[in-house]
């Protein structure tokens, strides 16, 4: 069976690195020319962390990644709202890991190139169309010199992101929708703030800071390489020019927003001012799509459910469909009902991730403070009960999938 992958980004590897052990002959075409170590932090929750686990990479990710002991979501003061145990710190058989995403990248680019066949990872190809005639899938890619080129495979998994092309050939041109809030992200090596391995979300809708460390390296020296994001809501109405999408920015464009956040740990205006750069990126999502195969043809990642990078799940579901595709195909003998199955299984799930995101996931408790809590010295434990608090975030855990009760199940299974 051949199978061409495209995308060689987070979600189209792990799926690569899968298909290949299911014993397909797999080929990964990537449109940019070198696959360079790109981004800033990004976070593998404890169901995706699992998966790579189960792709021998547990080492790697314990040597590169921290391993976040918690979530603690603060008000625009600094009070402390909720402190969220996370990954082994909360029952969990697995952690949950903040890393640079082009660290994590890197690392699952050498777990393909040592598991694939020599060549199988084809860069500077664009995928552009597809056709299907009968059991073949003919597919169209764009190089880097301008010329085109064809290949001929037994299916096609589309990993290649919020502009699939693949997607759009499908279902036409999906606009993304534009959440209203602009994210503004860079990192910054400086001494730890708390026990350094805690992720900090503090503030509210229109003004929002997300802080976690991402270097075990440098945790190691008794550093900290701290990812910082920026949330500023300047409303949905507004034009979002296309160049302001993984824009270089300066600092000034939105620090009159959180000059205000200086708490006890961490004087933030100071953090954001220290830090070399920003880039800017759109918070944006796409509805839910009515199907994500055709024959031979599916969609994965952010090509089948762009989401908002709130509760910080985009990549683990990405990992989630991989891990859903294997399984279904090894099921099923007959690619197009394995395709059918997976999509039955992992449509819905991602719809769901994505209408809980839209609803703030576990960041709808810092709407409850901003709506109760009026200044430095209020009470928080009075006016938020345990109750509203839980309802929110165990229910979120459930609808994404990584309560420990289904993890631990997930490791049961495997054990088996």
């Amino acid at each position: 069976m051949r199978v061409i992958v495209a995308g060689a980004g987070l979600g189209g590897l792990v799926a690569a690195i899968k298909l290949h052990r299911l014993g397909t002959d797999v080929t990964v075409l990537e449109a940019v020319p070198a696959l360079l170590p790109l981004g800033v932090g990004i976070n593998v929750l404890p169901h995706g962390a699992s998966i790579l686990y189960e792709l021998d990479l547990e080492k790697q990710l314990k040597r590169t990644g921290v391993q976040t002991s918690a979530v603690e979501y603060r008000t625009q003061y600094g009070q402390l709202i909720l402190r969220d145990p996370r990954g082994l710190n909360a029952g969990s058989p697995y952690p949950q890991y903040s890393i640079h995403r082009g660290q994590l990248h890197r690392i699952l680019l050498e777990a393909a190139t040592a598991e694939l066949s020599e060549g199988s990872i084809v860069t500077g190809h664009r995928v552009v169309g597809f056709s299907q005639a009968g059991n073949t899938v003919s597919v169209q890619a764009l190089r880097a010199d301008g010329a085109t080129a064809s290949f001929e495979t037994d299916m096609l998994i589309a990993a290649d992101g919020v502009n699939s092309a693949v997607c759009k050939q499908m279902h036409g041109d999906l606009p993304l929708l534009f959440s209203g809030t602009m994210m503004w992200r860079g990192a910054i090596e400086r001494e730890p703030y708390l026990d350094g391995q805690t992720m900090v979300v503090a503030g509210h809708h229109d003004a929002k800071m997300v802080i976690y460390p991402i270097s075990e390296e440098a945790r190691l020296r008794g550093r900290s390489l701290v990812n910082l994001v920026a949330e500023i809501h300047i409303g949905r109405d507004t034009a979002i020019p296309r160049q302001d999408w993984n824009r270089p920015a300066d600092v000034s464009e939105f620090i009159h927003a959180f000059e205000d956040y200086k708490f006890e740990f961490l004087d933030v205006p100071a953090a954001l001012r220290q830090t070399g750069s920003f880039f800017v990126y759109p918070m944006a999502d796409r509805d839910a799509l009515p199907f994500w195969s055709q024959g031979r043809i599916t969609l994965l990642g952010d090509a089948a459910h762009p989401m908002y990078p709130i509760g910080a799940n985009g990549a683990s579901q990405a990992f989630l469909d991989a891990d859903a595709l294997e399984k279904s195909l090894r099921v099923h003998a007959d690619p197009v009902e394995g395709l059918r199955a997976y999509e039955a299984q992992r449509l819905p799930a991602g719809a769901a991730v994505v209408a809980a995101n839209r609803a703030k996931g576990p960041e709808a408790v810092l709407q409850l403070a901003r709506e109760r809590v009026t200044g430095p010295d209020d009470d928080v434990r009075a006016l938020i009960s345990q109750d509203e608090i839980d309802a929110i975030t165990r229910g979120y855990q459930k609808v994404a999938g990584f309560d420990a009760a289904a993890l631990a199940a997930r490791k049961d299974r495997i054990a088996r």
